[in-house]
């Protein structure tokens, strides 16, 4: 399927600025779920990008660059082990992606949410099931985001060392989960994910 599909179509309906927005960080037992925003130039398309899921880490590192400069506008948000204890994933991360979109320096005038979640936002927006595989801005938003969150939980694994999270980026590896069992949960953990291991 054609990539840029959604986008000319809205483009066709004189919207100008599209914004994909995606996330990363739903299902790991530590650090905030993650979100990107971004509106892209569709008049110069950076060649490779997809779902984050399926490139390799080198790759993503040097699209997830190109992207940051040439996007139109990019905005990245966190939310935060805490909150989602407080108000579960789901919520978080609508509230998350809520605050990518919005946040953004040039607002959009109509945005594409990966999945099947509707956001409180005033934009008009359009879900899309496996949108970072099947919109280029979904799919861009995804390589930032990833980019961000896994360098993330790489300053985490230098201030908590036992819980190999260079590897494992907060995921629920035997690794990690042997390692909750032995240290105990830190704080960048939530502690809604790790009950049955404390």
């Amino acid at each position: 399927m054609d990539k840029l599909h959604y986008e000319r179509k809205l483009a066709d309906k004189g919207y100008k600025y599209v914004c994909g927005v995606d996330e990363v960080g739903r299902g790991p037992l530590a650090g905030p779920v993650t979100c990107a925003a971004v509106i892209m130039r569709l008049d110069d398309i950076i060649d490779g990008v997809d779902d984050s899921k399926k490139l390799t880490p080198k790759k993503r590192a040097r699209l997830a660059e190109l992207i940051r400069e040439n996007a139109v506008a990019c905005n990245i948000c966190c939310v935060e082990p805490q909150v989602v204890d407080e108000i579960n994933i789901l919520e978080a991360t609508k509230l998350c992606m809520k605050r990518a979109v919005e946040g953004l320096e040039i607002k959009p005038d109509f945005v594409l949410v990966d999945g099947n979640m509707r956001l409180d936002i005033a934009f008009p927006q359009m879900s899309v099931i496996k949108g970072d595989a099947l919109s280029y801005t979904i799919g861009a938003a995804s390589i930032v985001a990833k980019e961000y969150r896994d360098a993330l939980m790489d300053k985490y694994a230098e201030i908590y060392p036992a819980y190999g999270f260079e590897r494992n980026k907060g995921y629920g590896t035997a690794e990690h989960v042997a390692a909750i069992k032995e240290a105990g949960i830190c704080a960048v953990h939530r502690r809604s994910f790790t009950k049955k291991w404390r």
